[in-house]
């Protein structure tokens, strides 16, 4: 795994801030403590994280940054720390004690309330989106949808507004069991993704044509 790319997990709690502030304020720095107090929190539980918490917001903030001189380096940082605060939060919330597949099956057995793929990334893009930010956006993609042998993975994108998914940054929490994973779209080597939309459309078009096929 590149030096970009963080997969520490944080054990921090959600934030409802819908206001937009600047890095030097103190919500901001509430943040950044959530996810340094979380890092300290989940030590005995994890893998050792790579980086500190204060650093992994920073790492991912800057490959946010990264995305166009046209990035807010406010929203920028903000985006990265509610990130890591949510997929935290969303852990707790789906109960979260076993690797992403056997999750899987505790949901699908009821035993689980959320915590499929597509659950991590629909929370966690409604959680960025309340933001509200001028500078960023957030996008869907999916993985997997073309192969019949494997199960479609869907994530979270953010990308500077306007442009497209691919020249964003994938922010997939169910992939580690609620640690999350961050890299550039191009560099995710694991999964091919493309956008929601297209995916579904396609889906679309092969049931219309099926139906067609129909006597």
């Amino acid at each position: 795994m590149g030096a970009a790319r963080s997969t520490i997990g944080l054990q921090a709690g959600s934030t409802g801030i819908t206001t937009i502030f600047h890095t030097n304020t103190p919500m901001i720095g509430f943040l950044r403590a959530l996810a340094l107090v979380a890092t300290i929190a989940l030590a005995a539980c994890a893998t050792a994280p790579e980086m500190s918490g204060h650093a992994a917001v920073d790492s991912l903030s800057a490959a946010i940054r990264a995305l166009g001189p046209e990035v807010d380096a406010g929203e920028a940082e903000r985006a990265a720390a509610v990130a890591y605060s949510e997929t935290a939060a969303l852990a707790r919330s789906y109960q979260i004690t076993d690797p992403p597949l056997v999750h899987n099956m505790k949901v699908n057995m009821g035993l689980r309330p959320r915590g499929l793929c597509w659950h991590w990334a629909e929370d966690m893009e409604r959680r960025l989106k309340q933001e509200g930010f001028e500078t960023l956006e957030v996008r869907r993609a999916i993985a997997n949808a073309d192969n019949p042998f494997r199960i479609d993975h869907s994530t979270a994108i953010l990308t500077r507004r306007g442009d497209p998914f691919d020249r964003g940054i994938v922010l997939d929490p169910w992939r580690q069991g609620g640690v999350l994973f961050w890299a550039p779209v191009g560099e995710d080597d694991r999964y091919h993704w493309r956008a929601r939309e297209a995916v579904i459309a396609e889906k679309r078009d092969r049931l219309v044509a099926r139906g067609s096929a129909l006597p």
